[in-house]
């Protein structure tokens, strides 16, 4: 039985525990925090339990048939509710906007945007689910080791289907005239690390995600993906160790020899690392065996970061559902102000999940729980006092959108931002989101899941396939099957 060590409990890593406990191997995880989930942790106080990090559940069907590849069910381990209306979209002119679960009442919905809209979107659909079916079949799954493997038979022949020298951007204007059609399906890609001008229109394949698939929840949180993982890898026999810091990776005669815990060796016959990759290979891993400089790092085009707000409050707010878009200002003005000027933005977008809306038990009876998230620049200056500002701009636009007054119903506050990110989980930059899913930061161009020191993998949202709880799943996946051959 080889002896495997996974650095950190993130999603990526816990399928990898999973994938590689079940093939027989020996599996260790250590983590430096108290639980696992990495970026989708939670908290509780005062009556209110907040999902800390991840809170859109998408693409069921892969998280699905990742716990089928296991020889599990996922409904035995948490249940799904899809929600309906998935979410709502917040204008400038203080209306509001449902976005309906049924296919139907979504073609209702852009009908009513533009002349003939409904008609644009079941075409502009059919051909996200090309890119989505071509994406999320053979291609996810490659290692990004070879360019040979885009050389695949269904690759090649659905190659101009995948539109990735067009931006999603200039896709979606030329099917919409509509504002309000552009900004709902621009949307997805907010958080992918560009704005929609420079994002590959391939990456429509998440409207299909979004608007087909459905948004869901699983009950207990988001952080029940990853505690029934967590589960899987403990029956299949792998060993978790929480709040335990790894100091150092031991290499002998060019391969892994163990880690460096508490100041002592433990032996390993291999190791996958999911913990931030920066921080693996600068870090953690002697010099001789890295591949990539800190120069190298320096040029990556990052994702965005991210200014998280948890707030509870004594009572409940009518206007709000589960998930809230504020597109009460200009996409492309802040969009700007993440990737072209990094600063923080004049009048950021924000976003405002409710999940006391499904959830019963997130808050005491009769209170409300709310995440606030405004995605922000990598690198910029995070103190108390521009946090502050930051509360007092939304919750202005929030309770004049809502109609109510807030501020004297805030029983609970907290906040997370870039010095959060990397205290926490030793973010490159203070991202959340990891690398930009630009053409040149795609696939076989992100940082390899192979070092240069034998039996060491790397897998997260810095490596193929990218960012997100489907990728990171999948990269977990990748890592251990890489590690088996």
């Amino acid at each position: 039985m080889k002896k495997i060590a996974i650095i950190g409990a993130g999603l990526s890593s816990l399928s990898a525990a999973c994938f590689l406990a079940k093939a027989g191997f020996s599996v260790d995880v250590y983590d430096k925090n108290s639980m696992p989930g990495g970026r989708s942790q939670y908290f509780s106080e005062k009556g209110f339990t907040f999902d800390m990090g991840p809170s859109w559940y998408w693409m069921p069907d892969v998280v699905d048939q990742l716990f089928a590849d296991l020889g599990e069910k996922r409904s035995d381990y948490f249940k799904l509710t899809r929600l309906d209306p998935a979410y709502q979209v917040f204008w400038s002119d203080f209306t509001s906007t449902l976005i309906p679960e049924k296919k139907e009442e979504l073609i209702q919905l852009f009908d009513s945007f533009e002349d003939k809209g409904g008609e644009k979107l079941a075409k502009f659909l059919a051909d996200a689910k090309i890119k989505y079916d071509v994406s999320m079949g053979s291609f996810i799954e490659n290692p990004g080791l070879s360019i040979t493997e885009f050389f695949q038979k269904d690759i090649l022949t659905n190659a101009l289907k995948l539109d990735i020298f067009k931006s999603v951007e200039k896709d979606i204007a030329q099917r919409f005239t509509s504002q309000k059609a552009r900004d709902i399906l621009n949307f997805p890609v907010l958080f992918l690390g560009e704005r929609p001008n420079k994002i590959p229109s391939m990456y429509t394949l998440m409207n299909y995600a979004d608007l087909e698939l459905g948004t869901w929840y699983p009950e207990g949180g988001m952080n029940a993906l990853a505690k029934g993982l967590e589960q899987v890898a403990i029956k299949f026999g792998a060993k978790f160790h929480y709040k335990t810091e790894v100091e150092e990776i031991v290499a002998k005669n060019g391969k892994v020899a163990g880690l460096k815990i508490n100041g002592k060796q433990i032996d390993f016959d291999a190791i996958i690392a999911g913990a931030d990759y920066h921080h693996v290979e600068q870090k953690l891993l002697p010099k001789e065996f890295r591949k990539y400089s800190e120069k190298y790092w320096d040029k990556r085009r990052m994702a965005p970061s991210s200014l998280i707000f948890y707030v509870g409050l004594n009572k409940r707010i009518e206007k709000l559902t589960h998930h809230n878009l504020f597109f009460d200002e200009l996409l492309e003005d802040h969009g700007k102000e993440i990737y072209d000027d990094p600063k923080w933005p004049t009048k950021p977008l924000f976003y405002v999940c409710t999940p006391s809306k499904t959830d019963k038990n997130v808050a005491p009876e009769g209170h409300e729980n709310l995440m606030i998230l405004i995605p922000i620049a990598t690198e910029l200056e995070d103190t108390p006092e521009i946090r502050e500002q930051y509360f007092e701009i939304i919750l202005n636009r929030l309770e004049k959108h809502c109609g109510e007054n807030l501020r004297e119903n805030i029983v609970y506050k907290n906040s997370f931002c870039a010095v959060d990110f990397k205290n926490a989980y030793h973010s490159f930059k203070g991202n959340a989101y990891g690398l930009a899913n630009t053409l040149m930061q795609t696939a076989n161009l992100k940082p390899k899941i192979k070092s240069k020191l034998k039996n060491l993998y790397f897998c997260g949202q810095l490596t193929v396939p990218g960012p997100g709880i489907p990728p990171a799943l999948i990269s977990g996946k990748i890592a251990a099957n890489q590690l088996m051959k």
